[in-house]
């Protein structure tokens, strides 16, 4: 094959996974949100969304087409250029950071890995820090908006994230520690050998470093009970309350599609990403099956997550703001940083 062919073959396929991964991502962001109504309803004993479509299964589309229709309203006093910008840098990093992610067993087809986008060797540091950026686009919205309430809930995001997002990088050291690399392939790889016994959260002894993230990604997506930048008892809708129609969807569509980036990470950090959690207990399929289990083992790990996601937010109430800053700094921090040192100390004595 000429190099000018397999450029091509390259280009077309990276467009055509690009297509793919994101339709899927904006299905499942769009689903996540019913699921949640589902849930929260049936935990509160009612129905939630049943009218739309066979169980309310169409309800994702009767929203999305009611936030498109509605009309876009920007208030006068707004500092319109970074009034328009901010929803696009919140949902654009939200996305973005997807296309690190491997989502199932190591595939090629004419050389190209058909179930990762990118992958680069410093992934989970892409993934950190694209994520990071995503604050921008909230800290924006909330000081353009011309509005106090608004501004008070992009102040209180920033802050928020700054101080999470040191614990839930320190949580993710000892995982690093334990792989040696920063790609996620090989993460998931070093957690492969004997099924759920070899995830970090269990064989690797990372369970305080899994707890420390998964209290710090429900701070960072700004989900209960870290749910204070849009307070809706204290501040209307926080940051985007002047925002409507596509931008405000914007923003939604960012929240939840960052839950799944979080729960991506710690599928793929902790619970042996793709992998089967049976290990190599039973023997191999073959074919078309040993392309398919992975993905379908993604997916049921995410959803878990999600569920737990939506699960926390119906059971546990909001945190006030100094007990927010009070835990994040003086217990997730040092617990974050004691369990590196931990690590570190096995790895030594095992070496």
């Amino acid at each position: 094959m000429s190099n000018l062919t397999q450029f091509q073959t390259f280009f077309l396929l990276s467009v055509l996974k690009i297509i793919v991964v994101l339709v899927i991502t904006l299905t499942a962001v769009a689903y996540t949100v019913l699921l949640e109504r589902k849930v929260i309803g049936r935990m509160q004993n009612r129905w939630g969304p049943s009218r739309v479509g066979p169980g309310g299964l169409l309800q994702p589309l009767a929203d999305g087409i009611k936030l498109f229709l509605k009309e876009d309203l920007t208030p006068l006093l707004v500092e319109r250029p970074l009034f328009l910008i901010a929803p696009i840098i919140a949902l654009s990093c939200a996305l973005i950071s997807v296309s690190v992610v491997p989502f199932g067993a190591l595939t090629t087809f004419h050389g190209v890995d058909l179930f990762q986008i990118a992958n680069v060797n410093i992934g989970l540091l892409v993934i950190l820090g694209i994520t990071s950026i995503g604050v921008y686009g909230i800290a924006l919205s909330g000081w353009s908006s011309n509005n106090k309430f608004a501004l008070l809930g992009s102040l209180r995001a920033t802050s928020q994230m700054i101080s999470y997002e040191l614990a839930l990088g320190l949580s993710l050291v000892g995982v690093v520690l334990r792989a040696g690399s920063l790609n996620l392939r090989t993460i998931v790889n070093s957690q492969s050998a004997h099924g759920a016994l070899s995830w970090n959260v269990l064989g690797g002894l990372q369970i305080v470093g899994f707890l420390t993230y998964l209290i710090s990604a429900y701070a960072e997506t700004n989900r209960s009970p870290f749910d204070l930048p849009e307070a809706e008892s204290e501040l209307v809708a926080g940051y985007h309350t002047e925002y409507s129609s596509m931008k405000f969807a914007m923003f939604f569509m960012a929240e939840y599609a960052n839950m799944i980036t979080v729960s991506c990470v710690a599928t793929l950090l902790f619970f042996g990403g793709a992998a089967s959690p049976f290990g190599h207990l039973f023997p191999s399929f073959g074919g078309f099956l040993d392309t398919i289990l992975p993905i379908f083992w993604f997916v049921i790990k995410i959803f878990a997550f999600l569920f737990l996601f939506i699960w926390v937010r119906s059971t546990l109430p909001r945190f006030r703001y100094d007990q927010l800053m009070a835990f994040g700094w003086k217990f997730l921090l040092p617990v974050a940083m004691a369990n590196i040192l931990a690590t570190a100390l096995v790895l030594a004595l095992r070496s």
